[in-house]
């Protein structure tokens, strides 16, 4: 009777500690930390303007020029902050007519609004002025709520309706454009107690789960234009004393499929033949580690299919949101499938 009645303080005890640990854990990867703009993930109506050419041709890294960023409010009120805009990126810098955006807004301006907390975020907007400008954004938020639901350590994002009025001379145009806001890297590494890292890590020397979780997701979203290494298309944190990637811009990629793409290139040698060819990168694991996250994707396929389908009544073009889909779908057909995951997933493993 004394034995019983000890197993039973033992069990209770023990799942007490764990269940306790669990939500000690799950506490310090929840939303505690997002500030209110990502918080509520309603479509944001913002209004922005500026001249595209000025913008890339007088900003940098470091300098800014003054333009006003009005907003819907939750009272459906119309509300202006001042923010400091310059241009980002690369490719899309030089290639598109709508340039990537750093958004910079002092803190004695944000204080008390939606943007409170918020020093610094990146506001992606499509790239060219063509009929599907706005589904390729659709699709790579999509791409973002993916990773989200696949990983605690991610950019929050929001989803914005942007009437942009661009200023050519002394003519205007007004664009109706679907954007992203993504917050700061320095605000994600804040949340989990981290901090960004600016060196070059090894993807075998970053911690272990979060670089496969990585490697999968970019197979999901059929992503070959990134490396964690030199941080291309990445973000390294340091948490917990090990290296973690976040991946960001996910244009060049088979679920999104633009006009534009082009396909991955390494020692003048195409990796593919086309976006919408799936190619995994991930690096040699433990087999049972391959597996864990092989099964955490399966797991999350409900939800990350619920993702996928919230977002089709935003797309101009149907025929588009079909495509995401499917190509979704056949990333889980592939892993669910025994052979199919050995010859496209395992037989692909990177040695060096």
């Amino acid at each position: 009777m004394k034995k019983q009645i000890i197993c039973i303080f033992i069990l209770y005890f023990f799942v007490f500690y764990v269940d306790g640990n669990a939500q000690k854990i799950e506490k310090s990867t929840s939303s505690v930390k997002v500030s209110g703009l990502f918080m509520n993930q309603d479509l944001l109506h913002l209004k922005l303007s500026f001249s595209n050419k000025n913008i890339k041709k007088n900003t940098n890294d470091s300098t800014y020029i003054k333009s006003d960023l009005i907003y819907l409010t939750a009272e459906e009120v119309w509300d202006t902050i001042e923010v400091g805009l310059r241009t980002r990126g690369n490719f899309r810098l030089k290639n598109c007519y709508f340039p990537p955006v750093k958004i910079k807004i002092k803190k004695s301006v944000s204080k008390g609004t939606l943007f409170k907390g918020n020093k610094k975020l990146k506001l992606v907007l499509p790239c060219l002025k063509n009929n599907d400008k706005n589904d390729y954004i659709i699709k790579e938020y999509m791409a973002y709520k993916l990773f989200e639901t696949n990983s605690p350590y991610h950019f929050k994002t929001r989803l914005v309706d942007i009437s942009f009025t661009e200023i050519k001379g002394k003519k205007t145009k007004v664009h109706d454009l679907k954007g992203i806001l993504i917050e700061d890297d320095k605000k994600v590494a804040k949340r989990f107690d981290g901090k960004v890292v600016d060196r070059n890590i090894h993807p075998l020397g970053q911690e272990t789960v979060a670089s496969v979780r990585n490697a999968f997701f970019q197979y999901m979203i059929g992503n070959l234009d990134y490396s964690t290494m030199v941080q291309h298309n990445e973000k390294l944190l340091y948490i917990n004393n090990k290296f973690t990637p976040i991946p960001y811009d996910f244009d060049m990629s088979g679920l999104i499929n633009p006009s534009y793409g082009v396909v991955a290139v390494i020692n003048n040698e195409e990796l593919v033949s086309s976006l919408t060819e799936r190619l995994y990168r991930g690096f040699e694991r433990h087999p049972k580690i391959i597996e864990k996250v092989r099964k955490e994707y399966i797991k999350k396929k409900d939800e990350s299919i619920e993702i996928v389908d919230n977002l089709a009544p935003y797309f101009d073009d149907p025929k588009q949101f079909s495509k995401a889909k499917t190509f979704i779908l056949d990333f889980f057909n592939i892993i669910q499938d025994d052979i199919k995951f050995e010859k496209n997933i395992i037989a692909k493993l990177r040695s060096k």
